[in-house]
């Protein structure tokens, strides 16, 4: 299967000030989305990362990435500097990309925006970085943690949040 995510922020406790993430601590909150993570994705599912994945060095990233099930891939963020880009465990890293998936082109960026490629073809702008408060536009989704709980998603459940409520949990 493959599933999206983006705006981990793995060891950076900026998040639980700024997004209020409902975690006592950075260690609770991180372990929760390596758990969840791992429950979702199996070992041979491919994930892509839609940016802002950690803070550390490029070692502690590395082992990060190996502690998460799946094929990684990395459609960097504003937050991913150097180390993020060169750890390994990445399958590729670039800023942005366009793949198949079920049949639908997807457009893939760290960033929402206003008009994608293939939009007037109905193709699907995901993205990360806001955090859940942007106000959705048609075929346009923030895949990240902030608007999916702390998981990675599938295309299915993405399109199912639209239809009357999330549909988070086994993937469909």
């Amino acid at each position: 299967m493959i599933f999206f995510t983006a705006d981990t922020h793995f060891n950076d406790p900026r998040v639980l000030r700024l997004d209020r993430r409902p975690f006592a601590n950075l260690e609770e909150h991180d372990a929760a989305l390596v758990a969840n993570w791992n429950e979702a994705v199996g070992s041979g599912d491919t994930v892509f990362h839609l940016g802002d994945f950690a803070r550390g060095t490029s070692e502690a990233k590395a082992a990060l990435l190996s502690r998460l099930n799946g094929l990684k891939h990395l459609i960097h963020g504003n937050n991913d500097d150097a180390e993020t880009h060169g750890a390994a465990g990445w399958q590729s890293v670039a800023a942005y990309a366009e793949i198949e998936v079920d049949e639908r082109h997807l457009v893939l960026c760290h960033y929402a925006f206003r008009t994608w490629n293939g939009m007037g073809r109905g193709a699907i702008n995901l993205h990360g970085h806001s955090h859940a408060r942007l106000k959705p536009m048609p075929r346009q989704f923030d895949v990240g943690v902030d608007a999916f709980p702390f998981r990675p998603v599938t295309l299915a459940q993405i399109l199912a949040s639209r239809k009357g409520g999330k549909a988070i949990g086994p993937a469909t």
